[in-house]
């Protein structure tokens, strides 16, 4: 059990650094400061050698100069809330509209874009963690009220990797983070997500408007390339979307929240690696990286479908739909939500 630090380039002018953290089966999970960002998650391999679970690089560059906030803590609301406002106790506020008309993943100032203060890091005889945090105000993101919100990430011997937010404000505000890595855990030489099977506890996605802002409908999985009830190759599923304007997914499934009964398993056949993924929320976005924009991209490698990205969160727009989940925030109070990943090898 060790924990390393090491440089990983600079942002802005400050130095960011990857902290690695091993457990005794040779697992590692790496962050940076920088977005709190899953770096790579790699698992033994029956060669001996490592396997990456998760998209990723080794140059900070390739992280801050694409547009999929790829593998980096999101905050203070994942997702979209249609025409950047929201209603507090009978408050109206107005926030940042960075996608059209619609506020997307607490803008472009957002948890998104920040060095962490790292808090803390911890060895214990069965886990190892690192707590980060970051203090937003009205005047960095748009949104009211100044909020600290702490981020830690634990992995332990039983393989679990697992993602706890604690946030509270001084003011009415919003809170519903997420953390978006995209995995894929076929061999290196594998293109796509389309060998890998996926299984999802949900009975039903939310329909959404052209913004992809839910329009409040929920519609039955069942019969449709959304149903992930039992485990599901991802190729039969996207072979199913190919005519849709996304080439794919950019969606919302209500799932049964469960932080001991799995939200969501992803795995390769070929390899036998596998994640199953527990959150303690009602939702989760999944896109399955449908671009081909090299300015976007920027990882080595262009082409869609390279990855999964699975945010565990409550479900998109929750304030104009209160059915969908309470995500205030108000003064006094602690909010905490967790997500975890159990990864076999």
């Amino acid at each position: 059990m060790e924990i390393a630090k090491v440089p990983f380039g600079t942002y802005k002018g400050k130095k960011v650094t990857k902290y690695i953290l091993t457990n005794d089966n040779g697992v590692q999970a790496a962050v940076l400061d920088f977005a709190g960002l899953l770096q790579s998650f790699k698992v033994p391999t029956k060669d001996g050698g490592k396997a990456d679970m998760v998209l990723t690089t080794e140059n900070l560059d390739d992280f801050t100069n694409n547009g999929f906030c790829t593998n980096r803590l999101i905050g203070r609301v994942a997702g979209r809330i249609g025409d950047g406002e929201f209603t507090i106790n009978g408050k109206e506020y107005h926030i940042e509209q960075n996608e059209g008309k619609n506020a997307l993943h607490g803008g472009t100032n957002g948890f998104y874009s920040h060095i962490w203060h790292v808090d803390s890091t911890q060895v214990t005889d069965n886990a190892l963690s690192i707590t980060l945090s970051l203090t937003l105000t009205p005047e960095i993101d748009t949104y009211p009220g100044k909020m600290h919100v702490t981020a830690t990430y634990t992995l332990n011997n039983d393989d679990f990797l697992s993602l706890k937010f604690s946030a509270s404000s001084d003011a009415d505000t919003l809170f519903n983070p997420t953390n978006h890595t995209y995995w894929n855990m076929a061999a290196a030489n594998v293109k796509t997500v389309d060998q890998l099977k996926l299984y999802v506890n949900s009975a039903n996605h939310l329909a959404v408007d052209e913004g992809k802002i839910p329009t409040g409908e929920k519609i039955a999985n069942e019969g449709t390339p959304f149903d992930f009830s039992t485990p599901t190759k991802l190729g039969d599923a996207l072979e199913q979307m190919k005519d849709t304007k996304e080439n794919g997914f950019d969606d919302i499934w209500e799932v049964v929240p469960s932080l001991t009964k799995p939200v969501a398993t992803l795995e390769d056949p070929e390899s036998g690696r596998k994640m199953t993924l527990y959150s303690d929320r009602n939702a989760l976005v999944m896109y399955t990286m449908n671009s081909d924009d090299v300015a976007v991209y920027n990882h080595g490698q262009v082409h869609p479908h390279l990855g999964l990205a699975m945010e565990a969160q409550t479900l998109s727009d929750a304030p104009h739909h209160p059915e969908f989940g309470d995500i205030s925030l108000h003064p006094g109070e602690e909010k905490t939500c967790t997500i975890k990943w159990h990864v076999e090898y």
